[in-house]
């Protein structure tokens, strides 16, 4: 049976969504972002967060006309499912049946995920939303295997003299943020190869949302009765299990005009258009009509789905910009960081000794990126989509591991350090959570303060009678010169480093390039409201 029109360009527009989308993730060199940035940004949740009103009253106006399109063409986790469905029954001509719709829990999941973002309990909303979710998955599972294969072509390339092809390093960024997305890689994957569009029609807050809408849609799938025959061929294709064909009904809140049933039908019963005169335009009516029946009743037992149940400093405020300054810190910025660059790479001293890793610092305020302006924005806004921390060029950016941030970025100087001269994960970040900054802008962004522990510095490790070392290597990478060298009070024959608070902006420079290990001799304390120094 030759494909339907609908079906056939449904197909092709959701597998370019699906593979730009996934892309972007996986391409740590930013190249696809110049080309399919805007998919992040039309996704719904991300645009409202984003307060982004022409993508947020498009989505509503194409599920208006054509109904939830939006869950089989854009949506990554939406298309993902049907993957699953697809590889699940490929063998199996009749799969799926009708089913009632999980009306209580899609509610109490929608109000729950409502309750989060109000009150700002990023973790759980994040959980529930479906690009995010999409997003740990293809940035934890997806991405280390493109970076494997990245740097194998980069080892053989280097082998036959050419420099095209480079790798990047391979690590888990986050146990508990791996373990989330395979469990919900696994909890979806099951779900649609047993049921179909299982997570979408019952869990999905997204999709509960624009089912609302889609009950008023201008096209839509609908039942011919005097050409039904009531075969049941359309419901048992149908992925959502919305379709009975038994009442000649359709619930319109759940399907998702992927085309299964119109490419099915052989009799001409179905069509995909504007609605008859007199037809029920798929309210409230309508669903009434579907839960009454006894013959819904036995098809839902038989059915077998699954339901899921900082202290004072002179500094002026973030919005007051100093644009002779700014112009002339990045300049310096520019070049200190190029000198610093040739350090950060280094794994041994003087290929000699190796050199131990340092161990994360115990932070009172974690650090999160310049241009998300304070902790709380990045909790009522960050997804957890990871794709700012897929971008991150330097591993500095890593999801958080705490239980109120759980999955969100924060910061961390262990493996590299925030350069001035990138501003990648402000340009990606669909959700508002991480405003766009300029180069310029950003070495004027205060997200947090150095701090000099005097026992870990190898200058006064031995104490005040120890032996004299010289060091002052972190006043000499320091891009803002916020650091200084000054003479020790307890030994005047030994120099110190003093950090300039009104000048230093967290960048990391000097946690990181710290010689002293395993814990550095300085770290930056982050601040929960970034400032403009």
């Amino acid at each position: 049976m030759s494909p339907h029109p609908l079906r056939r360009i449904r197909t092709v527009l959701a597998v370019l969504s699906i593979a730009a989308l996934t892309l972007l993730f996986l391409d740590y060199t930013g190249t696809f972002h110049h080309w399919f940035a805007w998919l992040a940004k039309v996704q719904a949740v991300p645009a409202v967060l984003a307060l982004n009103f022409v993508v947020v009253a498009a989505l509503v106006a194409v599920t208006l006309i054509f109904g939830r399109i939006y869950c089989s063409v854009i949506c990554p986790l939406g298309i993902l499912q049907d993957v699953f469905a697809r590889l699940g029954h490929r063998k199996k001509k009749l799969p799926y049946k009708f089913s009632t719709a999980h009306s209580r829990l899609r509610l109490a999941v929608l109000g729950v995920f409502i309750v989060a973002l109000v009150l700002g309990v990023g973790s759980v909303a994040a959980l529930l939303e479906p690009y995010g979710a999409f997003g740990r998955i293809a940035q934890n599972l997806l991405q280390p295997l493109y970076e494997w294969g990245g740097a194998l072509a980069g080892y053989v390339a280097e082998r036959t003299g050419s420099y095209a092809v480079y790798g990047t390093e391979v690590w888990v960024r986050s146990l508990p943020t791996f373990i989330v997305a395979a469990l919900t890689l696994v909890l979806v994957g099951t779900l649609a190869w047993r049921g179909g569009r299982t997570y979408c029609n019952a869990v999905c807050p997204v999709g509960t949302m624009l089912g609302f809408l889609s009950r008023f849609s201008l096209l839509k799938v609908r039942i011919v009765e005097g050409k039904c025959i009531s075969c049941g061929i359309c419901a048992r294709h149908c992925k959502a299990s919305c379709i009975d064909s038994k009442h000649h009904k359709v619930d319109y809140s759940r399907c998702v005009a992927c085309g299964n049933c119109l490419q099915r039908c052989s009799h001409g019963a179905l069509k995909y258009g504007m609605a008859l005169k007199g037809e029920q335009r798929g309210g409230k009516e309508e669903l009434e009509g579907i839960k009454g029946s006894n013959v819904v009743a036995n098809e839902t037992a038989a059915n077998g789905n699954g339901t899921i149940t900082p202290p004072n400093s002179p500094i002026t405020p973030l919005n007051s910009p100093s644009k002779g300054r700014r112009a002339f810190l990045a300049a310096t910025a520019t070049v200190t960081a190029t000198a610093a660059m040739a350090q950060t790479g280094m794994k041994v001293d003087g290929g000699l000794a190796a050199i131990e890793d340092a161990k994360v610092p115990r932070r009172r305020q974690p650090l999160t990126p310049p241009g998300s302006l304070s902790a709380q924005n990045m909790a009522r806004r960050c997804t957890g989509c990871q794709l700012c921390v897929s971008e991150c060029p330097n591993n500095v950016l890593r999801p958080s591991g705490g239980l109120m941030t759980l999955m969100q970025p924060e910061m961390g100087y262990e493996r590299g350090w925030c350069r001035p001269e990138c501003n990648r994960c402000s340009k990606v970040c669909p959700a508002g959570a991480i405003q766009p900054v300029g180069h310029g802008e950003k070495v004027s962004i205060q997200i947090g303060r150095a701090v000099w522990v005097r026992q870990n510095c190898i200058v006064t490790a031995g104490g005040a009678d120890g032996p004299s070392v010289r060091c002052g290597h972190c006043a000499e990478v320091c891009p803002n010169g916020a650091i200084a060298m000054v003479a020790d009070k307890e030994n005047p024959d030994r120099l110190i480093p003093t950090v300039n608070a009104a000048r230093c902006i967290g960048c990391g420079a000097c946690e990181h390039l710290c010689p002293a290990r395993p814990f550095t001799g300085i770290y930056v304390e982050g601040l929960e409201q970034h400032r403009e120094v």
